[in-house]
């Protein structure tokens, strides 16, 4: 493999913003410095003083893989990720079939070699049912297990106390989960089909899934979690409310950890109006006192990491009224864009975006070498342009085919993503080929 050089960057990593060169070589990051000089072979890259970064390390998406391909894959969903500066994604276990054992997990990393274009991570899923596959699971082949403590696809909606309770007890991985919870939110969905039928206003998705519903969930996960001493990491916080649960820190001392994403921290109650089922989630997207809350946790260090929960359905599926339009977004290729407009605005600072958005998501689940710029570990890049553009519906690169960013101006652009080494997006297309990896978890 040949070796580049980019020359005239400035790097972010660790809190610190400085001026310096990086090599990379067969793949990794061979050296970093000042003043490095050009080798027979190299290529050379001038950054110009622009921003380098580690990749991104995405905890939460939905590749839909396998099962629901007509919608996003593997390959589709990770080239827009790394158009995005996103190099590594984890990807969530409700599929069809869900990934409930060993061999369906096995089954996702076969589909995702030589076609993903970004380094990928599967989580396995719990069930009422399968509490012997999560006892028996290899904490090196899954980042975690996924528990849904609220009403999800297919048959993983954990509602069984007792294999609750076991499974805090006896998970060999951190354990990922989705608190909402179920009896509340029906109750709710009940009171407004009676009032409206089935099409009911967007606007109301925050009441009947609520800040109450997330709330008691969290509460419950939590109490699980410091009962069996458990690693827990909380999925998509979306109200101020849940905060108080969390310890502000470092994430090194922490065996509960929280997590918000990206629509959290762009969109709020008043967006219904305008994009109505687009913006459609679970948990849903809440008021603006919830937005700045949250943002003020990223900075404070009360949320420990940023994710997207990249979840795409087809135009013509969230064109349907309230109860038939499912739930989900796609995010993948403008988060790392308007996380970086909130340093435009001087909420964050780019170290800030980094830690929450590749280091901490690397140190929570042991990623072995890669989320940091580091001599030695994987040359997982991304080269920042700050120059504005307007997200187009053309530009989109998920199979769903639009964005809820639709016409919004970011002030940074991705101008570069190298994979394992590898160039694979140059700025304005995919280039190379897929140069994902299967992530190693140093457990």
């Amino acid at each position: 493999m040949s070796s580049t050089l980019i020359v005239n960057a400035r790097l972010v990593n660790e809190g610190r913003e400085y001026d310096g060169d990086l090599r990379i070589e067969d793949g990794r990051i061979e050296r970093i410095g000042a003043g490095l000089s050009a080798r027979d072979g190299d290529t050379v890259i001038d950054a110009g003083g622009r921003r380098l970064l580690p990749g991104m390390i995405d905890d939460q998406v939905h590749f839909r893989e396998p099962g629901m391909e007509y919608k996003a894959d593997m390959a589709t969903e990770s080239a827009a990720a790394v158009a995005g500066g996103l190099t590594t994604f984890m990807d969530m276990p409700n599929t069809n079939p869900p990934t409930l054992n060993a061999d369906a997990l096995e089954d996702k990393y076969r589909r995702a070699a030589g076609r993903a274009w970004a380094n990928y991570g599967f989580y396995l899923g719990a069930s009422n049912d399968n509490l012997e596959a999560i006892q028996r699971l290899d904490p090196r082949t899954a980042p975690g297990v996924k528990v849904f403590m609220g009403a999800s696809t297919g048959n993983m909606l954990v509602d069984d106390p007792v294999i609750l309770d076991a499974i805090f007890r006896d998970v060999p991985t951190p354990i990922i989960t989705h608190c909402e919870d179920t009896p509340m939110i029906d109750a709710e969905l009940a009171r407004y089909k009676a009032k409206y039928g089935d099409d009911i206003p967007a606007e109301c998705h925050p009441d009947i899934r609520s800040r109450q519903a997330c709330k008691k969930s969290t509460e419950l996960a939590i109490s699980l979690a410091r009962k069996h001493n458990t690693r827990l990491h909380v999925l998509h916080i979306s109200t101020a409310d849940e905060l108080a649960l969390f310890q502000p820190g470092p994430i090194e001392g922490k065996r509960i950890t929280a997590e918000t994403c990206i629509h959290f921290l762009r969109f709020d109650r008043a967006d219904y109006a305008a994009l109505g089922h687009l913006i459609k989630c679970n948990p849903a997207i809440k008021d603006a006192s919830d937005r700045e809350a949250l943002i003020r946790a990223v900075a404070e260090d009360v949320i420990d990491v940023l994710a997207t929960d990249h979840a795409p359905h087809t135009l013509e599926e969230k064109a349907r009224p309230y109860t038939g339009a499912p739930s989900g977004l796609p995010l993948v290729q403008y988060a790392l864009n308007a996380a970086l407009e909130l340093v435009h605005e001087g909420r964050l600072t780019t170290a800030q975006v980094v830690d929450k958005f590749a280091h901490a998501p690397a140190k929570l689940f042991d990623v072995e070498n890669r989320g940091f710029l580091r001599e030695g570990y994987a040359a997982d890049l991304v080269l920042i342009d700050d120059t504005p553009f307007t997200v187009r519906r053309e530009d989109v690169l998920s199979k769903c085919g639009w964005s809820p960013f639709e016409g919004r101006t970011f002030h940074s652009a991705i101008a570069s993503t190298w994979v394992n080494g590898v160039q694979v997006w140059d700025g304005q297309r995919l280039v190379g080929a897929p140069a994902g990896q299967r992530l190693a978890f140093a457990r």
